[in-house]
């Protein structure tokens, strides 16, 4: 929930206000400071608290900014209001976004005020009507949303990386304005939080764009999914190994705090069947599938319903061709559980190659790094090419900034696999990619180590597939 600040005092203040109750959003909650109140129809109590006191009180202002706000929006009548407002917020929050409706051309070199002149939009918005002049910014195009600009905040899965791995399809980042200064895109510049992006595609696209780019980090299996899913096939997995699948996955559930469905197909042990269905609660679900029916079918068909983020499935599951390319076509994490516990995990290894996929990924191992507890270990096998390994490596790190997270860099000299394999316990993140629907023979003369990732299938494995 996202706190939004708004201190009004005019005509243009409370008819932002009226905007704002109508603008439909379950993610922000308003707190409204007014010199004189106002009635409001139509306020939902629970996304609006409404203050009758001076803004320009710094003592009253302060108690009210003892909260954590995303932004402040100032619009007010008075010049002398506005600045001695603005101060007040500066010297209680002094990197807090303040967004000012400016009626009297103020200026300020703090980055974090921004001044919106209603003389200038208004102006701008009467030129539109002129023959013979082009229509520049916000009109340009068929006006259904084809250009849009979005602020990237601190939390979001795209800070910090480079454009040149973000896959733009049907849509482009064409500017970028930080610090008030505009600078053109190129595949090696790196997003940072609050710069401003400015999108061109189509308008279906940028929508799905900016969800993604407002996502912030620490919500794994989301934006895949809200659910997790454990998938057991019986007549594929090891019975013997059962019991302790699901205890792996009620752990991994608890972790992640997200709900867990346990869908059973082709039942044939008992005794697992009965332990299954003690594990019920208020968030674990049961399906057990006794009919024979298309389990692909079947399997997206769940996906899609039960909004699954994570599926869960046995290392012998895995191995099995038609089910990794099923899975693979689902287009959401796997999780491959060894025999190994899972509650001795302590890392999370990743082992570099030369493509970006892995910085395509990053914000998911760092995300679900974060909340299951582990450390992050970077192996770089070195090697001649190393250019893009280490652009990789200076993105993982300006990454842990936002998780306040340490990464160990391991230059290895031999083959990080054969070093890994004398480990006790870790879990492998890699990109699930294309290549892991072939069969396992065609890696044998391949150098690429992703498609080595069966040498290390005593080890827990999660297979992220590669974002937009």
């Amino acid at each position: 929930m996202k706190k939004i600040l708004i201190i009004s005092d005019g005509t243009t203040g409370e008819h932002f206000i009226h905007r704002a109750i109508e603008t439909y959003t379950t993610e922000n909650i308003y707190y409204i400071v007014q010199m004189k109140a106002k009635t409001f129809e139509n306020a939902n109590p629970a996304r609006f608290k409404f203050y009758e006191f001076d803004p320009t009180s710094l003592y009253k202002l302060a108690n009210l900014l003892k909260m954590e706000f995303t932004q402040v929006f100032v619009a007010m009548d008075s010049i002398i209001d506005v600045e001695h407002t603005i101060k007040n917020i500066r010297a209680i929050k002094k990197q807090l976004r303040v967004i000012v409706l400016d009626r009297w051309k103020l200026e300020s070199e703090d980055p974090n005020v921004v001044l919106i002149n209603s003389n200038d939009i208004l102006a701008s918005r009467l030129l539109d009507y002129l023959p013979n002049v082009p229509v520049i910014a916000q009109n340009v195009g068929i006006g259904e949303g084809e250009i849009m600009e979005v602020l990237v905040p601190f939390g979001s899965s795209f800070v910090y990386r480079h454009i040149g791995v973000i896959e733009q399809k049907n849509w482009r980042i064409v500017a970028i304005y930080r610090n008030r200064k505009l600078l053109m895109p190129s595949r090696r510049r790196m997003i940072q939080p609050n710069d401003l992006l400015v999108l061109v595609g189509e308008p279906a696209v940028l929508k799905s764009v900016y969800r993604a780019i407002k996502r912030e980090l620490g919500q794994f299996p989301e934006p895949f999914g809200s659910n997790i899913y454990l998938y057991i096939d019986m007549t594929v997995i090891n019975q013997n190994s059962i019991k302790e699948l699901v205890r792996r996955a009620v752990f991994a559930h608890k972790k992640l705090k997200h709900d867990l469905i346990i869908k059973v197909v082709n039942p044939a042990n008992i005794s697992a069947l009965q332990y299954i269905k003690d594990q019920r609660d208020e968030n674990i679900v049961v399906d057990i599938e006794y009919d024979i029916v298309n389990l692909e079918q079947a399997f997206h068909e769940d996906i899609k319903k039960l909004h699954i983020g994570l599926v869960i499935v046995s290392k012998e599951m895995f191995a099995n061709i038609k089910i990794r390319n099923i899975l693979y076509e689902a287009h959401i994490p796997v999780l491959k559980l060894s025999d190994i516990s899972f509650s001795s995990v302590k890392e999370t290894v990743v082992i570099l190659n030369d493509n970006r996929d892995l910085e395509r990924v990053s914000s998911t191992i760092y995300d679900i790094s974060a909340q299951m507890g582990f450390n992050i270990e970077l192996h770089n096998y070195m090697s001649e090419h190393q250019e893009i390994r280490e652009q990789v490596i200076e993105h993982y790190y300006s990454l842990s900034t936002i998780f306040s997270k340490s990464i160990k860099v391991v230059k290895d000299t031999e083959n990080p696999i054969k070093a890994l394999k004398s480990r006790e316990s870790f879990i492998q993140i890699l990109p699930f990619t294309h290549k892991f629907t072939a069969r396992r023979i065609y890696s044998l003369f391949s150098t690429d180590s992703e498609k080595h990732y069966h040498k290390l299938d005593k080890y827990h494995q999660l297979f992220i597939p590669v974002p937009l």
